[in-house]
């Protein structure tokens, strides 16, 4: 069910009041912490190894919320977001097209361009050759398994090896450096992240703005979803997997949260706070 925002009240003609997902009263979260603690690389984990353990957490957390949208209604006996209600895969005015095997950008609805999203996000962290799983050539032992499960934690402390091992590629040896060379990532490591946090903040976009009502709100779970997105988009600007044009749709609801120091500031705020100049948005406990 796509969700409009109504008209305020005693507001001039043709003036609307933004979504409800938009307003500050129902931004809240279901935890207190802070999420960029919980977003920022221990020091002894690679950087390549934190993201892709971080980019299956991300993905765990957003198939918990497309389960929701996908739950049939008693009345209907369909899922809230189906080819009659989403016939496009749609946001505030963006619409979201898929390849086609002529690889022409063709419009479908909404479920089936999720559940394609599921399925290549899901054979991209599933494939070795691209998220690998064999820790030989690695720079960090035991972390590396236990971060491609999805698991929040590594399940030991990660040990730092020798630089190189003999047995590592080619490639490794090479001048050439990437995000995650020196535990095994592909050179394409980096744009194959970015790929999949960009088809996962398109989800995102079209819960909030085609679900957020039903069945969110009406089931009482729109803090969890709230909490999800924002760790999502913490994790993404905190290591500039997303660009602002991205988050397009979503901004208002990001404004909010950078207003309150839940989201880590633009560059230019944080270099403002390194100089010592006040800044708003400075990273500060999350407020339930």
């Amino acid at each position: 069910m796509s969700f409009e925002s109504q008209p305020q009240e005693g507001a001039p003609s043709g003036s609307r009041r933004p979504p409800f997902f938009f307003r500050e009263e129902y931004s809240s979260l279901i935890v207190r912490g802070n999420f960029m603690t919980l977003a920022a690389k221990p020091n002894l984990v690679e950087e390549g190894e934190w993201l892709a353990h971080q980019v299956v957490e991300q993905y765990r957390l957003l198939e918990q919320m497309i389960n929701i949208i996908k739950v049939p209604d008693e009345r209907t006996g369909k899922p809230c977001c189906n080819p009659e209600v989403c016939p496009t895969m749609s946001a505030s005015g963006h619409t979201y097209t898929w390849l086609d095997n002529n690889k022409k950008p063709i419009k479908i609805p909404a479920i089936q361009y999720i559940n394609l999203v599921q399925k290549w996000i899901s054979g991209k962290i599933t494939d070795p050759s691209i998220f690998p799983t064999d820790t030989t050539s690695a720079r960090f032992t035991d972390s590396a398994s236990s971060y491609a499960s999805g698991s929040m934690t590594p399940s030991s402390t990660p040990q730092p090896l020798g630089p190189t091992s003999i047995n590592a590629p080619l490639s490794q040896l090479s001048g050439r450096e990437w995000l995650g060379k020196s535990s095994g990532f592909p050179e394409t490591f980096e744009s194959d992240i970015k790929s999949i946090y960009r088809q996962m903040m398109r989800c995102y976009a079209h819960i909030y703005h085609g679900h957020w009502l039903d069945p969110f709100w009406h089931a009482g779970a729109y803090k969890e979803l709230n909490t999800c997105f924002v760790h999502f988009i913490n994790v993404g600007k905190l290591f500039n997997l997303i660009t602002d044009k991205e988050i397009e749709p979503m901004q208002p609801l990001v404004d909010v949260w950078l207003s309150k120091g839940l989201l880590p500031p633009p560059p230019q705020a944080a270099q403002a706070a390194k100089e010592g100049a006040p800044s708003a948005g400075q990273p500060q406990g999350v407020a339930s």
